[in-house]
């Protein structure tokens, strides 16, 4: 796997990894970005959210469960010094749909955490990673 960031300009750099379609990081104003994308640290997050929704739902529906949608919320605390990484990350799981069953989402949010999620795997190396979820009907 290979990517490439070229700058555009400010802060504002472009990323394509092995043909993907182009991203586009930023930094903030403050530091002098002008907010053309998410900073490197929120794609992290987004990654990690991405990487875990696709295991749950591809897993969920092997599991035949009726679900209309799903959503990811990721929150990262960060350390105040630099490197400011993240000390505490929380997961949660939004699953919509009719008749639910909540023990397939644990198990589903299980092997994303436990054998899955290669995102997951690195990360919680580094920084302790929690889990929760709610079912809403549809």
């Amino acid at each position: 796997m290979d990517a490439t960031l070229t700058l555009q300009e400010g802060m504002h750099f472009t990323a394509s990894a092995d043909g993907s379609p182009t991203v586009h990081l930023d930094a903030s104003t403050s530091v002098g970005g002008t907010g053309m994308g998410p900073s490197p640290m929120q794609l992290m997050l987004m990654s990690l959210g991405g990487c875990t929704a696709m295991d749950v739902i591809s897993i969920l529906r092997k599991k035949r469960q009726n679900v209309t949608g799903l959503e990811i919320h990721v929150h990262g605390d960060r350390a105040q010094d630099h490197p400011k990484v993240f000390t505490d990350i929380v997961i949660e799981f939004v699953v919509r749909g009719v008749d639910i069953d909540p023990a397939a989402v644990e198990r589903s949010i299980q092997l994303s955490s436990e054998v899955y999620c290669s995102a997951q795997a690195m990360l919680s190396k580094a920084v302790p990673i929690r889990t929760t979820y709610r079912i809403e009907a549809a």
